[in-house]
């Protein structure tokens, strides 16, 4: 940036050994010319600090986190997250709208949950369901899987007092 200042120091003394005043028309536009890049240059000087000044900022936030990174990874096995849900069931299912055809995932819960009323999000049309819509595919109980489940597991808490 110094190269800068001595290039407009130079013009502007070259204009002085030109004598060139501003009493004249062109001498009052190269003297305001000379004047506008040396303002210039200051501001081209000041904007470079201050970047330099940003780009040591930045390098110091990289470099803390990279220490946070890190840190975390040290503390975090990528391949532990594939063991914790393996045991775990899906306890969603997907039904479809018969007025729109909109795939909609609901949790099972709600599904048998006599009292819900379930809305297409899409047309906003009530779905109702036969206790036969829930089976899986060749079931054979004529709806009443889901029955014999629940009788089962109020058997298991009968008999667990």
């Amino acid at each position: 940036m110094n190269h800068l200042f001595e290039n407009v120091a130079y013009l502007k003394g070259l204009a002085e050994g030109l004598n060139i005043k501003e009493s004249s028309k062109e001498g009052k536009l190269l003297l305001g010319i000379l004047d506008t890049l040396e303002e210039i240059v200051a501001s081209m000087e000041e904007l470079q600090e201050e970047q330099e000044d940003l780009a040591d900022y930045v390098e110091a936030l990289d470099d803390d986190l990279a220490e946070a990174e890190s840190l975390i990874s040290d503390d975090f096995d990528e391949n532990d997250d594939d063991d914790d849900y393996e045991d775990e069931e899906i306890d969603f299912m997907e039904i479809e709208c018969p007025k729109c055809g909109e795939a909609i995932y609901l949790d099972e819960d709600i599904l048998y949950d006599e009292d819900a009323e379930i809305l297409c999000p899409q047309c906003h049309e009530l779905i109702e369901f036969a206790d036969d819509d829930f089976c899986e595919e060749g079931c054979c109980c004529g709806g009443d899987c889901h029955d014999d489940e629940e009788e089962e597991v109020v058997a298991e808490d009968h008999q667990q007092e």
